[in-house]
């Protein structure tokens, strides 16, 4: 008789990190207190999350520059946009639900129209929390990429946040990144690669298979290539943190040619990396057929972090399966 261990509530709000491996804990609420060391106009503000988006790292160390807003994020981002007026440079956090669906409004005509220099940051991205719908912001690349002057980035790891929040710091207009908080995984220490604000890396080479990737999934790409390789299946690694400005150049150099593309993204196949690649490819005239591995056209169930994974096709070895079954 086989036993299965039962997941606990707790598994919703776990980390999408692998048992064992490496993390870095709170990056961004550190990278964000050592740039205030070295900027005085960096403040920090959030909407009552200041726990659960690491902003209370800055506000520990740099208590006079950091404003608790409470549960109002339309007033978080109005009063963002007066202290950008004002010469100052604000990064304020809320779940990416809230600044996608609840203050979209105070962002588009308060500080992107304007273009001033306010930083959003949103934690809980697509499916890095169980606790369904009203959490999971599955669709916020979707909402904020038709917004003129609005700079979008989605890391993969730790490295990633702390060298783009100095970057998006001295960016002019507004920015909005996809957080990833608490214990972070530490994945592109391992390759040759330094975060650049707009630009696309090729991680790793391979002659049969190109995944574009962007957020956590470029670490469940990388796991999947070590995977196929066992099946004889080589795999290219493209990262795209910034999917707007996106970099093209460099994408569509990587997916012509007649290897199988797969795009991979933590947020919904409407609206996301899949359709910035394939737009791309459009416009270029590059031909051929660009496979989406992405969440569904859906509201998502609430559950164990580890399961949803599974279910919806974002864990390593769905990836791998999907791809092995694309290859027939």
């Amino acid at each position: 008789m086989t036993t299965t261990k039962r997941l606990t509530t707790s598994a919703m709000i776990a980390s999408f990190a692998d048992p064992a491996q490496k993390t870095t804990s709170a990056p961004f609420g550190h990278a964000l207190a050592a740039l205030a060391e070295q900027d005085t106009r960096v403040v920090g503000l959030t909407a009552d999350l200041g726990k659960y988006t690491d902003m209370h790292v800055f506000a520990q160390a740099h208590p006079d520059r950091f404003f608790q807003m409470g549960m109002a994020e339309q007033l978080l981002l109005g009063a963002a946009a007066g202290m950008a007026e004002a010469g100052l440079v604000p990064f304020a956090s809320t779940y990416s639900v809230f600044a996608a669906r609840r203050a979209y409004d105070f962002l588009c005509l308060d500080i992107a129209e304007p273009n001033l220099n306010v930083n959003v940051v949103g934690g809980l991205p697509g499916l890095t929390t169980g606790y369904g719908p009203s959490h999971q912001a599955t669709e916020d690349i979707a909402i904020f990429r038709g917004m003129p002057n609005l700079t979008i980035v989605d890391p993969c790891d730790s490295v990633d946040i702390e060298q783009a929040v100095p970057q998006l710091a001295a960016c002019e207009g507004p920015t909005y990144l996809r957080l990833l908080r608490g214990k972070v995984p530490t994945v592109l220490d391992e390759y040759d690669y330094s975060f650049q604000l707009g630009k696309a890396k090729v991680l790793r080479g391979g002659n049969d298979v190109v995944f574009v990737s962007s957020g956590l999934m470029t670490m469940r790409a990388l796991q999947a290539a070590e995977k196929l390789a066992a099946h004889k299946v080589d795999v290219a690694v493209v990262h795209t943190p910034t999917i707007k400005p996106f970099d093209s150049a460099t994408v569509l150099r990587e997916i012509a040619g007649d290897r199988l593309a797969v795009t991979l993204e933590n947020h919904t196949v409407v609206g996301g990396l899949f359709e910035t690649v394939a737009s791309a490819a459009a416009r270029a005239g590059v031909s051929g057929r660009i496979v989406p591995v992405a969440l569904p056209d859906e509201f998502l169930a609430a559950g164990a972090l580890p399961t949803l994974h599974d279910r919806y096709g974002l864990a390593t070895d769905r990836v791998v399966e999907r791809v092995l079954a694309e290859l027939g």
